[in-house]
């Protein structure tokens, strides 16, 4: 596998875009968020995008391969929300390792699968992680902390 440091001393690296705006072209309804392992899931899983890697693996993938072909050298994993805290409005905080983990596999290969086709252009995989939607401040005005 490349070294991605000594790659950044030959060539400019070139990040892949946002993954939520390309999975929303999907226009994927609540069913297709739950999946089958999920379709008597207690509470609405639609919008928990980083379950789409368990859920809708393929999709996942093949927006890696659009940001490889337009030209990416590194993807970001679908790990944008894969924290408790983000998980907690799911109720799926249980999940979380395995949603990171899956999303860098799925990832991993896509990036594997487009160096194994051009090696002297190898590419790479990035975590991912997107802030929290909880606030650090104790405070009910976020003017006064």
């Amino acid at each position: 596998m490349a070294n991605i440091k000594e790659e950044i001393q030959k060539r400019i690296l070139v990040l892949d875009g946002a993954m939520g705006t390309m999975l929303q072209q999907y226009h994927f309804s609540e069913a297709d968020f739950r999946g089958e392992r999920f379709k008597d899931y207690p509470s609405s899983l639609k919008g928990n995008n980083d379950l789409l890697s368990l859920t809708q693996p393929e999709a996942i993938a093949e927006i890696h391969r659009k940001y490889f072909e337009a030209g990416a050298d590194i993807v970001e994993t679908n790990t944008f929300s894969g924290t408790t805290i983000a998980m907690a409005d799911y109720n799926m905080e249980d999940l979380v390792y395995e949603l990171n983990y899956e999303s860098a596999k799925i990832a991993k290969q896509v990036a594997q699968e487009f160096t194994n086709k051009e090696p002297n252009k190898p590419r790479f995989v990035a975590g991912s992680i997107g802030p929290t939607n909880r606030t650090a401040s104790l405070s009910p005005d976020v003017n006064r902390p």
